[in-house]
């Protein structure tokens, strides 16, 4: 397989990636990077080699979602029983009284259109603590497919139902789990790899060079994720900074892992003005994931990364 990445995909400002393959496509979901009064849709990249990207734009029919007229931003999508559910933030509510908090849409197809599946939020409550924003739709082997959310500096983990309409209440007839991890603002990404569960996250404030994803495994998706390390931050930000919000592409048979991500370039102050990215994820002997060294672009060409100066 033979392959060339440039870092950025697109020179259009686009935030918080979900990355899929579906259909034989690389799909990368994503946020319109704009102030959030103008943030009214989404966009979706899809590649057949990794190198071309096409973007489709307003990828969602907002027209089942009348009470969500700005601040759409951060989605997921997961695959089921052959439809494609799509979930996203809306409003930026801070409390119950406003209408809000996280979408849920369906389609027939992995780059929509997306039409609402209920008529009304899926998540609307402040459980523990956390904002309704950021989910991130995780199918596991079984084919359980769980939610995690959370701004504010908490994050739940719920199941799904398997119409993906409602969360299905644990024993103690609670709808969803803290599992909030150490130094955790926003930004969950989970991944499975030789039977164990990786949970990612984005740490500190997501318009400066703070911004930063941390990374931990567990035997459980519901951890305990303690044992974390930070594995994408802006180093010297010479190349860029501000790294953060990730999802991944698992490549079988390369079986080669790719980071994607958003980030900051240093010449431009606006912190809306963040560029979508993709890197090498690498892990140590012991299984913990390895910094991630951001690039302009890399080539992969039979098993051999060349990145470029």
């Amino acid at each position: 397989m033979q392959f060339k990445i440039q870092n950025p995909i697109n020179e259009g400002w686009y935030a918080d990636p979900e990355a899929r393959f579906y259909d034989g496509k690389y799909v990368i979901y994503a946020t319109k990077s704009l102030p959030f009064d103008e943030q009214k849709n989404q966009v979706c990249f899809t590649s057949e080699n990794l190198t071309d990207w096409e973007l489709h734009d307003d990828i969602i029919d907002m027209s089942g979602f009348p009470w969500a007229t700005r601040a759409i931003w951060a989605p997921t999508a997961i695959e089921k029983n052959g439809k494609y559910y799509y979930v996203f933030a809306s409003g930026d509510i801070y409390s119950t009284d406003e209408k809000g908090g996280l979408e849920i849409a369906v389609s027939d197809s992995p780059t929509g259109p997306f039409k609402a599946l209920m008529d009304r939020p899926l998540v609307n409550e402040f459980y523990n603590g956390a904002q309704p924003i950021d989910a991130h739709l995780f199918k596991d082997d079984d084919g359980t497919v769980y939610l995690f959310w959370g701004g504010w500096r908490h994050c739940n983990l719920a199941i799904m139902s398997e119409d993906m309409t409602s969360l299905v209440p644990f024993e103690d007839g609670s709808l969803c789990k803290e599992i909030t991890p150490p130094d955790y603002v926003e930004g969950p990404c989970m991944f499975k790899k030789d039977g164990k569960y990786y949970f990612m996250w984005s740490a500190g404030d997501w318009t400066k060079g703070t911004y930063r994803v941390n990374a931990a495994f567990a035997d459980s998706p519901f951890g305990p994720f303690e044992n974390h390390t930070r594995v994408l931050d802006s180093g010297d930000g010479k190349l860029a900074n501000g790294p953060g919000h990730n999802g991944y592409f698992y490549l079988p048979e390369e079986d080669l892992y790719i980071c994607v991500y958003h980030r900051h370039r240093p010449d431009i102050a606006d912190g809306n003005a963040r560029f979508m990215c993709l890197d090498v994820m690498r892990f140590g002997e012991d299984g913990s994931i390895l910094p991630v060294q951001m690039t302009r672009g890399w080539e992969y060409c039979d098993g051999k990364i060349t990145v470029q100066e």
